[in-house]
């Protein structure tokens, strides 16, 4: 069988390949549909599947019938350079269709590697360890989500986690915008397709328009270079923080979203986006939750709970990934966070899993509000 059934329906057939092939991208409706590959010997990250080199295929379940489609055709995936604005690409852990709108750089601080002393970031005060880490820096990706697929994925990654403040006086209102994401270099898998509008999205065709001419053939119009422009302070990835502990892998972005008046006090406001990863074969369970937040204003705040954003993810081999969004504010500048989950086995016991620390600064420009995505 050459389909593994994701949650949702969503089959993600999707691996590795030769850059010497192309390849066939087919989306399927139904998840006991296969199709046999071909001289296994390559593994998808987001599904566990074995590929091989002279079939591979992308499966996605959608649910208005049961009729076999063609996507796109695979390209060769970049070990050096960076993916153009118009790239589509099928993201290799969530297995959902996706175009780049621009590239982002930021400084990947990674505590699974150890680091010479100079280049180094030092940890917050309190903060679990003394290890300083260095960074280095990595691509990451604003892109558009199909939404086709977001059903499929709402179960494993958030599709309206990239949230603005709003622009009235209410300083704890917020907006998202739906369907956009923020995705690493190495997560990208390219390909190509013969149609003018091969992604859903109410901002494809205000951001993007066809042209045949070019490679890829989706350039960008105005209003997506003067909606980054206008938005860059908040969009922003700046810093990514990494660390693994028994194999479960804690990736965390933070954002800076601006600062509100409060009750004649300053109120400064940011997201962070998480994702854990089991790395290994052992069936796990997110339970806990135990966050340290600390204030310049001198404040350490702790903060204990059941799961994350209302769920306890399991995360298996099958199914090895779990994304959210969720957001902090301060009455101060800056400050840093850190914390643990716990996390449960099948045979009932229980480990702690490591958050890394991270800053949260605000220097940023914090004149103009953010504008979303109003034209």
């Amino acid at each position: 069988m050459a389909a593994c059934a994701l949650r949702r329906g969503l089959l993600s057939g999707v691996s590795k390949y030769s850059r010497k092939h192309s390849h066939r991208i087919l989306s399927v409706t139904d998840i006991n549909s296969s199709f046999e590959v071909y001289k296994p010997r390559l593994q998808c990250r987001a599904c566990g599947l074995l590929g091989g080199v002279q079939q591979k295929r992308f499966m996605s379940s959608r649910p208005e019938g049961k009729i076999l489609e063609p996507v796109g055709v695979f390209e060769a995936v970049k070990q050096h350079g960076k993916y153009e604005t118009g790239q589509l690409f099928l993201h290799s852990v969530f297995g959902y269709r996706g175009i780049v709108l621009f590239p982002w750089h930021a400084r990947l601080y990674d505590r699974d590697i150890t680091p010479p002393v100079s280049d180094s970031k030092p940890e917050p005060p309190g903060a679990h360890g003394s290890k300083e880490v260095k960074g280095k820096t990595h691509t990451y990706y604003q892109v558009l989500i199909d939404t086709r697929d977001c059903p499929h994925i709402s179960q494993r990654s958030q599709t309206e986690a990239v949230t603005f403040l709003a622009n009235h006086d209410d300083s704890r209102a917020l907006y998202a915008i739906p369907g956009l994401d923020y995705v690493s270099h190495e997560d990208i898998l390219p390909y190509n397709s013969a149609e003018q509008v091969p992604i859903q999205h109410e901002l494809f065709e205000r951001f993007l328009m066809y042209n045949p001419t070019k490679s890829p053939p989706f350039t960008p119009r105005d209003t997506l270079k003067a909606w980054q422009e206008k938005n860059h302070p908040w969009l922003e990835l700046s810093d990514v923080h990494r660390e693994t502990t028994e194999n479960i892998r804690v990736t965390v972005i933070p954002f800076y979203m601006g600062m509100r008046e409060a009750q004649n006090s300053h109120v400064y406001w940011w997201r962070y986006c998480i994702r854990l990863e089991n790395l290994g074969s052992e069936v796990v369970q997110l339970r806990e939750r135990h966050w340290r937040i600390f204030s310049l204003s001198g404040t350490l705040e702790t903060v204990r709970g059941r799961g994350v954003v209302g769920r306890e993810p399991v995360l298996s081999k099958e199914q090895p990934a779990f994304q959210y969004s969720s957001h902090v504010s301060l009455q101060a500048p800056s400050g840093h966070m850190w914390g643990t989950f716990r996390i449960e086995r099948t045979d009932g016991s229980h480990f702690d899993v490591r958050i890394p620390p991270f800053s949260l600064e605000s220097n940023k420009d914090d004149k103009a509000p953010p504008a979303g995505y109003t034209f």
